[in-house]
């Protein structure tokens, strides 16, 4: 038992993870409620150890924003415009073509795609991209929307949800984001997203792509106006439909950036709270496989410390990142796979390159990495192990890609 269990009014807390009891919301309550913080990052580093071992993974991925036009007025969001904003932007698709062929030279693996809701987009836009995009390379996965996006094409197109995704499905997409959670109770959901899908329907756009065959990341959204109470309701509509479905392959905390928008906060969230709250959804969601540190929200440095809080992933290269950067993020807009590996060793863990549903394409040594200048993946490295197609999953990704 760790020294800092021993000592802790935690203890009994611990001795129901070790047990593999489900942890209730009064328990989740009462860790948020606890200054014992390495307690809590003690467990959650046991239940991350028994789940996935000592690896680490990071993706070598690409944002690409397709417009910021958006019919909503989020309090918290910075990165919608209106058709009247000079500072608006609308790709077309062979723009992000030209952007997805950019991306294969530099390793990527994975196009995430997100934007707003743009007013008069067509349906076959949607569709076009997704074909487009897949018709560059096969092998590339795309993963794409948020849940409340899909809701607004459907009602663009005037289709059911569940033949959007179908379509959507059999023209490449292969995982929705997690994006548009924020918090799911209603009296805070409506103070900060005015207008936003509600929960139940952020929950049942996954569970119907879930339905379908599909897996996708779930998110949220803490460190602004929410209590502790709202963030373990959270939690536990989460795992509620993780136990229904299991469709998820991971979850993502959030930490709320509060420079440019309309809902000031006093304190930001601080490495405390972030450390904790991504420690306590490792012991909550028991029925998740991986938890990851976003870096972009965090830095790098604190992410790479909650590798010893719970979670076990970094997130990826990304490139170009706009919308936590228009809220007030100082960070960088791109880690380099170098950076990566490097930050996943130095914490101890083994560092793992994944593909879109968090399965290994391949594991690194323990040999420090040199770093090459200008790339995202970096041939320096050499893998210990080259996970093959078979086992990669879904859509795989070989080393023979990069």
């Amino acid at each position: 038992m760790s020294f800092f269990i021993e000592r802790s009014e935690l203890r009994d807390l611990h001795e129901k993870v070790v047990a593999g009891v489900r942890l209730t919301e009064d328990d989740a309550v009462r860790l948020f409620a606890s200054r014992d913080l390495h307690a809590v990052g003690a467990m959650a580093d046991f239940a991350r150890q028994r789940r996935v071992g000592n690896h680490a993974s990071y993706i070598l991925n690409r944002y690409i924003n397709y417009s910021n036009y958006c019919i909503l007025s989020c309090q918290f969001c910075a990165f919608a415009r209106k058709k009247r904003d000079k500072d608006g932007f609308e790709l077309t698709v062979e723009q992000m073509i030209d952007k997805a062929r950019e991306a294969l030279r530099l390793g990527i693996t994975e196009l995430h795609i997100v934007g707003g809701l743009h007013p008069s987009l067509p349906y076959s836009y949607y569709l076009n991209m997704l074909r487009e995009l897949q018709a560059v390379d096969a092998r590339l996965q795309l993963k794409c929307f948020t849940a409340i996006e899909i809701l607004h094409i459907a009602w663009l197109a005037k289709k059911p949800v569940a033949e959007v995704l179908a379509e959507f499905r059999a023209a490449g997409l292969a995982s929705l984001t997690g994006g548009g959670a924020e918090i799911f109770r209603p009296e805070i959901r409506s103070r900060i997203a005015k207008g936003k899908e509600s929960a139940a329907e952020y929950l049942d756009v996954h569970r119907t792509w879930h339905r379908l065959g599909g897996r996708s990341t779930c998110t949220m959204l803490f460190g602004h106006i929410e209590s502790v109470a709202d963030r373990v309701d959270h939690l536990r509509q989460l795992r509620a439909l993780q136990d229904e479905t299991g469709g998820f392959v991971g979850f993502i905390p959030l930490a709320y950036q509060p420079e440019n928008n309309d809902v000031p906060v006093q304190t930001p969230p601080t490495g405390f709270d972030a450390l904790r709250t991504i420690a306590i959804s490792r012991l909550f969601l028991d029925n998740f496989e991986h938890i990851t540190a976003y870096w972009v929200g965090l830095g790098i440095k604190l992410a790479q410390v909650a590798l010893s809080y719970g979670a076990d992933d970094l997130h990826g290269t990304i490139v170009e990142e706009h919308i936590f950067r228009m809220a007030g993020s100082q960070g960088p807009q791109l880690q380099t796979e170098t950076d990566l590996v490097r930050a996943i060793r130095e914490a101890g863990r083994v560092p793992v390159q994944r593909n879109t549903f968090y399965q290994p394409i391949r594991i690194w040594p323990d040999a420090p990495a040199s770093p090459l200048p200008g790339r995202i993946a970096t041939d320096a490295l050499q893998p210990t192990e080259v996970i093959s197609e078979e086992s990669a999953g879904e859509k795989p990704v070989t080393a023979s890609t990069l």
